[in-house]
């Protein structure tokens, strides 16, 4: 068997695993396949999710439901106003030995894990927001002095509340760039309600099974790098993360009226990370521009922002990266 031939095998194989994990989700959290092929997907790049939504959606039991499926130690922190860096990430307690010594003892805190559910993030102060920084990219935590590596892998999936805003405290730039994508999770369909009430209610409750171990899960994360990318689809990502930005020549003027501050290099890195997983989770072993156009406003809604006057005037930042996505989409058609 060629090299080529061994990839196609294996990808065809995580493709059946990755169905047989959303089946599994889906027995607790019904309905919801966008949302819950974003998550796969941040999982799947090694990346962190930010989960938007009001309460009662189901936010927390998909956490937990991949926690159990993809074979993850799981923590969850309740981020509240009162929240300190030290509740996030441990610190040192004094010991004291039966022969009367004493010594420092590092007590590790909830990040030290796997997939770490951070509930309500925007509720905590920026200072005990700022713990997350250090361990979301580098993957490492300093206290007293000394790095101490988190778990392989170690995810982050945050959770906010999109209208409660009274007490919070916005997420900066910085960390917002962390996230790998942006995951809108939105009221139900009446039939996907109608589901969940009638399985919710009774006297027993859908079960996830483990599908994933952590070492297959890393085996698929490096696999997901190893996927080829089309030059074209390579170019498609570049024209749009750059078209976001108001300053860049040849920038439209709809963008230059509207946007205040546009993607950085990791959205590129982001988009290209998640084309391939879409590609993967729709059984398929390349991306293609269908993919980048599905996947732009996840990986770049949270990374840019609008400028005074368009907030004003009621624009939407969804509305247009979809109309900029499909604009360069009909241009590279045409060309």
């Amino acid at each position: 068997m060629t090299q080529a031939e061994d990839m196609v095998a294996q990808i065809e194989a995580l493709g059946v695993k990755l169905a047989e994990a959303k089946t599994s989700i889906t027995n607790r959290f019904i309905g919801q396949e966008r949302v819950v092929d974003l998550t796969l997907t941040a999982l799947l790049c090694g990346g962190h999710g930010l989960l938007i939504g009001l309460p009662g959606l189901g936010k927390t039991r998909l956490v937990e439901t991949l926690s159990t499926v993809m074979g993850l130690d799981g923590n969850r922190v309740q981020f509240t106003p009162d929240l300190m860096p030290a509740d996030i990430l441990g610190s040192e307690v004094l010991d004291t030995a039966e022969d009367g010594s004493r010594a420092f003892r590092f007590v590790e805190g909830p990040v030290f894990c796997q997939l770490l559910m951070a509930d309500e993030i925007n509720r905590a102060s920026p200072r005990t927001q700022s713990a997350l920084l250090q361990a979301m990219q580098e993957k490492t935590v300093t206290v007293a002095g000394q790095d101490r590596t988190l778990g392989i892998p170690f995810h982050v999936l945050a959770t906010q509340n999109p209208i409660e805003q009274e007490g919070t405290y916005p997420l900066p730039e910085a960390q917002l760039d962390r996230f790998l994508v942006q995951i809108d999770v939105a009221y139900p369909d009446r039939q996907t309600e109608r589901d969940i009430i009638l399985a919710t209610t009774g006297d027993s409750d859908g079960q996830a099974n483990q599908v994933f171990t952590t070492q297959e899960l890393l085996d698929a994360q490096r696999l997901l790098r190893r996927m080829p990318v089309g030059e074209s689809v390579v170019e498609m990502i570049l024209d749009l993360v750059r078209a976001f930005r108001p300053h860049e020549e040849g920038a439209s003027q709809q963008v230059q009226d509207t946007v205040a501050w546009g993607p950085g290099p990791r959205a590129s890195q982001a988009l290209m990370l998640a084309v391939r997983a879409r590609a993967l989770l729709d059984g398929r072993l390349a991306p293609s521009a269908e993919d980048v156009i599905d996947m732009a406003r996840p990986v770049l809604s949270h990374r840019m922002a609008l400028n005074f006057a368009a907030r004003a005037r009621g624009d939407s930042l969804q509305d247009l990266i979809e109309q900029t996505a499909t604009r360069l989409t009909g241009a590279k058609a045409a060309a």
